[in-house]
């Protein structure tokens, strides 16, 4: 298997649960080449968009609802773990050394249980509130979330080696630019000025998190990029979600 082919194999094998194989070898290819996270949210977006192009039928609770553990059972739980831990450690007080330790703890705390909670509320709110309009939304959210990562990857500077540092310290701007354009182009095709707002909305929220991580923390880690895709999914659908309604 050439470079390229390992690299998106263990980029599905890293954003989903789909049971392709993965290895460190392949983590290290797919952090050279961060310019598949976008194309690969888009087949994400395009799995769990058309899940709910199925389930819009149903009752909007429950169609949220459902859609919601369709999404998790396809993406898995990594992400949310690293918005659990990083809600974790951002709530506590002390030294960023402190700081940094609490998003290794095994254990789950107030802070981290809190951000989980809100952030599955919102994302079944706002799914609720899109409706009728679910496989563009998807597809956006999930290219946004993982454009959302490979911008903290370009602006955030890693705090220690480990997985997250593989991506932070390999991406370089050409992956960042290569990303950039593949996500506009399909935000823009896919729902025309309101995409290019979703992502201008979801990236800004990503380079606060850069902003407020490398304060608290002095960069960014594994934990940061997945607090950072569960942030940009929401703040994408909340985006969606906003001219959605507006239009009614």
């Amino acid at each position: 298997m050439n470079d390229f082919l390992h690299a998106v194999r263990a980029g599905a094998g890293f954003l989903t649960t789909i049971p392709v194989g993965i290895d460190v070898d392949g983590l290290q290819k797919l952090g050279k080449r961060m310019y598949l996270f976008p194309p690969l949210g888009a087949l994400i977006g395009l799995i769990v968009g058309s899940i709910g192009l199925v389930l819009q039928h149903l009752p909007p609770y429950l169609c949220s609802a459902l859609l919601v553990l369709a999404l998790y059972c396809i993406t898995g739980l990594n992400h949310m773990d690293g918005l659990i831990d990083f809600g974790d450690a951002i709530t506590a007080h002390g030294t960023p050394e402190e700081r940094v330790s609490i998003m290794h703890d095994t254990t789950t705390g107030v802070g981290g249980t809190v951000f989980c909670v809100m952030s599955l509320l919102i994302l079944f709110s706002v799914i609720a509130a899109i409706g009728q309009n679910l496989l563009f939304a998807i597809l956006i959210a999930e290219i946004i979330a993982k454009q959302s990562m490979l911008t903290a990857a370009m602006f955030g500077k890693s705090i220690h080696k480990g997985m997250g540092s593989m991506f932070i310290d390999n991406v370089r701007h050409r992956d960042f630019l290569a990303g950039l354009i593949f996500s506009c182009i399909v935000c823009w095709l896919a729902l025309g000025v309101g995409g290019m707002l979703a992502i201008v909305s979801a990236l800004l929220s990503a380079l606060l998190i850069v902003y407020i991580a490398s304060r608290n923390f002095g960069g960014v880690n594994g934990d940061v990029l997945g607090a950072i895709n569960e942030t940009g999914r929401m703040v994408a659908l909340i985006s969606i979600g906003v001219m959605t309604w507006t239009l009614l």
